[in-house]
């Protein structure tokens, strides 16, 4: 369906809540909308795999070619019910964005409900009245303002007003109070300077930053929240230019915009949930480039042995700890920070206050590093050598540098991405000239691999990056710009290619002939036949496109996947398990940690080993190597 006709259709409803941007419609009133509208938008939440129980309001913006399906669980039994989630698509590109608010302290709320239904609906006069008292004592006066449920509250406590348990409004004189019942909320003292632990090693958000090679020395770094400053003594070690503070053990630190803030760790001993939310837009404005987030996460077996305090537990120590499950935390600081988070590890996220740094992390990401040693020699002329075999073994170190950055972009270098590009157009004439030269030197079949390769990788890195927000290619770096201009017609070729493979992941079918591809290619890994396919990690980049694009959808859930052995892509359930082992070097390495990312229920299901749960061994090692 084409925008226009989208306008058209939108143009037609008469029954919602109007507004001058879009419309909003419960589901009991969705017969009024267009059926050609109707079915596109049945079709699309089906094909996006949202589910008709997980939303109960739809918005049909009239500006943009956008619709959200909207989650009110409390629409008919709560006066202004609080928004859970919502499923917001982009119906240009059909990409979808979860954003959720269960654990939101102020989400959006909803007024005026007799708007949303049909004059029909069993409640309408219900609601109707409702709005009636709010517009009685002036709740309405000012609409910009009530759209959030801590403004809308403040605004009713000054209007001398309460809320019942239903929503209800009641004079504040009226209100009954018992002195024989109190309610009291106790206050335990918690003893925060216990949190921070002793070190002897870099934590696990800063071994992500120096493993996608953030202390290489161009970039300054804050640890807001630095505890015993563990990080700062080896990063410092290493001429890192690096500050810390922390309002225990560090107060008097330098608090400086830095290149990079990690906030590591700090949010889950934080017991107040206004200070912690007041913490991370904090440390987001410190931030200049990037924002890196950790927190500890952990299931309900795990909680239930600790004493329950506001949202989170008491441990034995006397500290305070909100742990998360890892879309939890994704969904915290998306809503409160509102940019994308990319989820580096587990419990560990990025957000990118630079968009072209984020861009080059995405595509470095998916550009798999490989070796590219010679595999070809020039053969043996009987004739003369040539004029420009001659300049080639003149210029040898020259030529093979840029023989080596031809293989590794996958194409012809630009000005600006080989070092010592005027050397060679001053040897060669051009890089056009020089390619040439190398290709006639040492034939053309290792640089048709290296094309090959880097398509694969760029079709990787767009699918991918349809679960954000798409980029304008003004924002790209210029090697990305490089390589559409190479690789694809337009911009828009490479988003479509990659929207038709991205979709196709729904496909059982397309998975296990994926999967039975890699093992036919890689000879490497176990296949169960219409089940799984189990290889070891470093065959990650050989997989094929598709494939690859499974589990990097894993990965958007979960983070890298650096410190494991084995994947296990589930071909049928959209599940992608992760397994890690305590020596891989052993004949019998043991199992330690397991990792099952649920793609169709956005979830994450962490598994560890030993104690209670014996370490199984791998005894079938030699498949993987």
């Amino acid at each position: 369906m084409e925008f226009g006709k989208y306008k058209e259709l939108v143009a037609e409803i008469k029954t919602g809540k109007r507004l001058p941007d879009s419309i909003y419609i419960h589901n009991s009133a969705l017969s009024e909308v267009p059926s050609k509208l109707s079915s596109v938008l049945d079709k699309i939440a089906a094909a996006l795999k949202i589910p008709a129980n997980d939303w109960n309001i739809l918005k049909l913006y009239k500006r943009d070619f956008k619709v959200a399906f909207l989650s009110y669980p409390d629409f008919e039994t709560y006066s202004y019910p609080a928004l859970k989630h919502s499923f917001t698509v982009d119906l240009s590109k059909l990409s979808v964005r979860k954003s959720s608010y269960e654990y939101s302290d102020n989400p959006p709320i909803l007024h005026r409900k007799e708007t949303f239904v049909k004059t029909d609906f069993p409640l309408h006069a219900l609601f109707q009245e409702i709005t009636a008292e709010g517009e009685e004592i002036g709740l309405y006066e000012n609409h910009r303002s009530i759209g959030f449920k801590k403004n809308w509250e403040r605004l009713i406590s000054n209007k001398g007003y309460f809320l019942d348990e239903a929503g209800r409004l009641h004079p504040k004189a009226n209100r009954e109070v018992n002195s024989n019942v109190v309610s009291i909320t106790e206050e335990v003292e918690i003893e925060r300077h216990k949190t921070a632990i002793d070190r002897n090693q870099l934590s696990q958000p800063m071994q992500i930053l120096a493993r996608h090679n953030y202390f290489n020395g161009d970039y300054s770094v804050l640890d807001y929240g630095c505890g015993k400053g563990d990080d700062m003594r080896e990063l410092e070690a290493h001429g890192i230019d690096i500050s810390g503070w922390d309002p225990v053990h560090c107060p008097d630190g330098d608090l400086v915009n830095s290149d990079i803030v990690n906030l590591g760790f700090v949010l889950n001993v934080i017991e107040d949930r206004e200070e912690r939310n007041e913490t991370l837009k904090r440390a987001w404005e410190y931030a200049d480039k990037i924002l890196v987030v950790s927190v500890m996460i952990a299931g309900e077996s795990f909680l239930q042995q600790f004493t329950p305090y506001k949202d989170g537990i008491i441990t034995s120590r006397n500290t305070f700890q909100r742990y998360y499950t890892q879309s939890e935390i994704r969904s915290y600081v998306e809503t409160t920070l509102d940019e994308n988070a990319i989820a580096v590890g587990q419990g560990i996220f990025i957000v990118f206050k630079d968009k072209i740094e984020e861009q080059n992390f995405l595509l470095e990401r998916q550009h798999i590093r490989r070796d590219w040693q010679q595999k070809t020699q020039r053969q043996i002329q009987s004739r003369q050598p040539s004029i420009k075999n001659d300049l080639i073994d003149k210029h040898l170190e020259l030529f093979t540098d840029f023989w080596d950055t031809s293989l590794e972009l996958g194409r012809i270098p630009a000005n600006n991405e080989f070092e010592f590009s005027d050397q060679i157009r001053r040897v060669a004439g051009s890089h056009i000239k020089a390619h040439k030269a190398l290709v006639e030197h040492f034939g053309n079949d290792l640089f048709e691999e290296a094309q090959s390769k880097r398509k694969d990788d760029l079709l990787v890195y767009f699918a991918l990056g349809l679960f954000g927000k798409r980029k304008p290619q003004t924002k790209m770096p210029d090697g990305l710009k490089q390589d559409i201009k190479i690789f694809y017609s337009s911009y828009n070729e490479a988003i479509e290619q990659a929207k038709e493979v991205l979709f196709s992941m729904g496909n059982p079918d397309i998975i296990e002939e994926s999967c039975n591809k890699a093992y036919d290619l890689l000879k490497s890994g176990y296949l169960e036949d219409g089940h799984s396919y189990t290889f070891h990690i470093r065959y990650l980049g050989d997989l094929p496109p598709e494939l690859r694009i499974y589990i990097g959808c894993a990965t958007q859930l979960y983070g890298d996947l650096d410190n494991f052995h084995l994947v296990k892509a589930h071909m049928t359930s959209g599940k992608v398990s992760l397994m890690r082992y305590d020596d891989w070097n052993k004949d019998t390495p043991l199992l330690v940690e397991r990792i099952k990312i649920k793609m169709r229920d956005q979830d994450v299901d962490f598994f560890d080993y030993g104690g209670k749960f014996t370490p199984p061994p791998l005894e079938n090692k030699k498949l993987f190597i």
